[in-house]
């Protein structure tokens, strides 16, 4: 069951590269429980599974001696969905399916890989962590920082809109 839960229900172990299989996973999964519960169900699920992952992490970790097995995703799915929020919360602040936001999803996604992989900065100071809790915060960061980044673009596309052009 921990196997199952750390790979996101399989998709750690898709190949080539995995953590983007767990972001790609965490998307449909996202809008199940936002049709389900909105944007706080989102951030409570996110806080279960971050601290459920720290849990599972560590104790697969001290299992397999490992650090950070490339099949766990879970931490990708929490960084996803923090991605996700300001398009989750801006389309019910308007009572749209986030589906309708779908260039924000799009950038959500693409800046959180980017994030993820190239860790700059406290992202990297996370990853470089030797335990559970930074097998999972670094994502959590990269998720922060991808979020202020569909934030700055949706500022930037909406400005046309503002200014009447």
């Amino acid at each position: 069951m921990r196997r199952l839960f750390l790979s996101f229900f399989g998709a750690g172990y898709l190949r080539p590269a995995p953590g983007t299989w767990g972001s790609l996973a965490a998307l449909p999964a996202a809008w199940v429980v936002t049709i389900i519960g909105g944007p706080l169900l989102l951030i409570i699920a996110g806080v279960a599974l971050y601290f459920g992952g720290v849990k599972a992490a560590q104790a697969e970790t001290e299992a397999s001696g490992a650090h950070d097995p490339g099949w766990i995703v879970i931490d990708e799915v929490v960084g996803q969905w923090i991605a996700l929020l300001p398009v989750v919360i801006g389309a019910w602040r308007v009572g749209l399916s986030p589906l309708n936001l779908w260039p924000g999803i799009v950038a959500a996604f693409l800046l959180f890989r980017l994030f993820d992989i190239w860790k700059p900065g406290i992202i990297g100071k996370a990853d470089r962590r030797d335990d559970a809790t930074g097998v999972m915060l670094d994502d959590v960061w990269a998720g922060v920082f991808a979020a202020i980044g569909v934030i700055l673009l949706a500022a930037i596309a909406h400005i046309p809109m503002i200014f009447g052009s």
